[in-house]
């Protein structure tokens, strides 16, 4: 049976168990007896159930050192979402976690750090995304003593939505370039930073008149098309930007990109201080711009274009994102109301009738 005690001196609780009938000593990196207790027992059921020792290297591994880890990981693997993760890493989880050991980082530890994330006001899907980096961390270690990381109820189902005349004024107050980027995520509801932002003109057919987002660029990995010569307001937006790539070209300045910077380089992706602002002036404060995304869903099913072609314009995978946008047929509505007003309701009686 192994112990836990307290060395002279030290703060942290040290474990002795035994393997093959040595004595084994090691830290818990923990000043919390439970939490010891809890490696403890770890040790021992890897013993138990036959598991190879985890490697002092393993043991010594630094959170600093696994977060480059799972960066590594995201790279190989071509995640989109690695400039998330990296910024996640950076701004929040490192600045707590930093010059840790992932063998010291403990259930208390995360429930600390989550403590002090909502004490920052930080959303509960903020933190979520931020613990599911810490437990890919933990994962690709070889650790086996891993702790409890438990994600927070999320509440933060978005059901805002976009008018014509709250975007335009939205428009009036947004860095030119911008402008006709917002107007592109209203009409055809693709998602401005991965897929309207680096869009080129290699993805425009201008013959066809259609835009192009090849497989493996969106977030599902599938290409998508959208034949933008059948909406007058979207085709208009393409020969404006035709006019300032050939503007631009006169200038002797080659520009790839369909809705470029006013250098000709791609629109910076964190741009949202200047969405803010200008939703701030034009009195839509709180407004995303992931709500033109929901917009143009929403759109299209008061336009009557049936779902599964809904789905295949805006590149959503699966029905269920109707129901979490909250989006509905309103035309059934006002069937459904009509059949119900043609109902006679049940005669009234009168007073001193049984």
């Amino acid at each position: 049976m192994g112990t836990i005690f307290r060395q002279t001196g030290r703060k942290n609780w040290m474990l002795k168990y035994y393997r093959d009938g040595r004595a084994i000593y090691e830290s818990s990196g923990t000043t919390i007896k439970d939490d010891a207790r809890t490696t403890l027992r770890s040790r021992e059921g890897e013993i138990a159930d036959d598991k190879p020792a985890v490697t002092k290297v393993a043991r010594r591994l630094t959170f600093d050192d696994a977060a480059g880890d799972v960066v590594n990981d995201y790279t190989a693997n071509q995640r989109r979402s690695i400039d998330d993760v990296q910024r996640r890493i950076d701004l929040h989880l490192k600045p707590y976690f930093g010059g840790k050991r992932m063998s010291a980082i403990t259930t208390a530890t995360v429930r600390a750090y989550v403590a002090e994330r909502l004490e920052a006001k930080a959303k509960p899907a903020t933190i979520n995304r931020e613990l599911a980096v810490l437990k890919r961390a933990f994962r690709l270690s070889s650790l086996t003593a891993i702790p409890r990381i438990s994600l927070l109820a999320e509440h933060n189902v978005r059901t805002g939505f976009f008018e014509r005349e709250q975007l335009a004024a939205v428009s009036r107050h947004l860095p030119a370039p911008l402008r006709p980027v917002m107007a592109v995520a209203f009409l055809t509801g693709w998602r401005v930073r991965s897929e309207i932002l680096p869009m080129r003109w290699s993805q425009i057919d201008t013959k066809a008149q259609t835009m192009r987002l090849e497989v493996g660029t969106t977030k599902n990995s599938e290409g998508r098309t959208f034949p933008y010569g059948a909406l007058s307001e979207l085709a208009d937006i393409i020969k404006a930007q035709d006019k300032v790539r050939e503007a631009f070209k006169k200038r002797n300045v080659i520009c790839s990109f369909v809705f470029p910077t006013e250098a000709g380089e791609q629109i910076d992706p964190f741009y949202s201080q200047a969405w803010r602002d200008a939703c701030k002036r034009a009195g839509c404060p709180g407004k995303i711009p992931h709500d033109l995304r929901r917009t143009a869903v929403r759109n299209l099913v008061r336009a009557g274009v049936p779902e599964k072609t809904s789905m295949l314009l805006t590149g959503h995978k699966t029905r269920s994102i109707f129901d979490r946008y909250d989006i509905v047929d309103e035309s059934d509505l006002k069937d459904a109301v009509t059949k119900l007003a043609a109902v006679p309701l049940p005669a009234q009686k009168r007073s001193g009738q049984r």
